[in-house]
């Protein structure tokens, strides 16, 4: 995702990108449209999310269409993150002496539109996802393209938007969860919004 030098930007969309990293800088999220009409003195969202549509364009950020709370800020390509070894969880090994190769993390971020969720609550405990990771999903396009097994972001009617596993049977959509303390969520395809799949998860220590 970088940029390079004949995706320069213009005036108005760089005055834009500028405040917008400001202000992910000082809040750790990103502004909603009307915060960046008011920012530039516009009265139109049109100017803005023209702006924004450049912006994605030519790689500065990564956003949902019509969705400036999943904006994202690229500012460099992440090459990797060194291999040192492994590490036990159960007795001993030696430890990790030469960096043989990298963890390439650049494909995650390369996806058009990934965006991020915070998790709330216990459901996909089993499935290393705990309360307070953030997850980084990738926007489902075609549900018919969805695999049994798939952890989605699935928007429930009377639920709200949930982070289960994805399961087809006989006709019927199941929700089900890592965590034997909740039951699965049986519905219709016509009763279920998919807004993700999951890429990967992100935990701070």
């Amino acid at each position: 995702m970088g940029t390079s030098s004949g995706d320069s930007l213009t005036q108005a969309q760089n005055e834009l990108y500028a405040w917008i990293k400001d202000y992910m800088k000082n809040f750790q999220h990103s502004p909603s449209i009307r915060q960046m009409m008011q920012a530039m003195g516009l009265k139109s969202p049109a100017p803005i999310q023209s702006r924004l549509k450049h912006l994605q364009e030519k790689g500065y950020i990564s956003w949902q269409e019509g969705k400036a709370r999943t904006m994202q800020i690229v500012d460099e390509i992440i090459e990797g993150v060194p291999i040192m070894g492994s590490v036990a969880a159960g007795g001993l090994i030696e430890s990790y002496s030469d960096i043989n190769e990298n963890l390439d993390i650049s494909d995650v971020f390369q996806k058009k539109d990934v965006f991020a969720l915070s998790v709330n609550g216990d459901s996909m405990i089993d499935a290393c996802i705990a309360h307070g990771d953030m997850v980084l999903m990738e926007p489902i396009k075609d549900s018919f393209a969805l695999r049994n097994g798939d952890i989605v972001s699935a928007l429930v009617p009377g639920l709200g938007t949930t982070l289960k596993y994805f399961f087809k049977r006989g006709g019927k959509i199941f929700l089900e969860a890592a965590n034997p303390s909740y039951e699965p969520i049986e519905l219709n395809l016509d009763e279920v919004v998919f807004q993700g799949k999951l890429l990967a998860v992100w935990r701070k220590v």
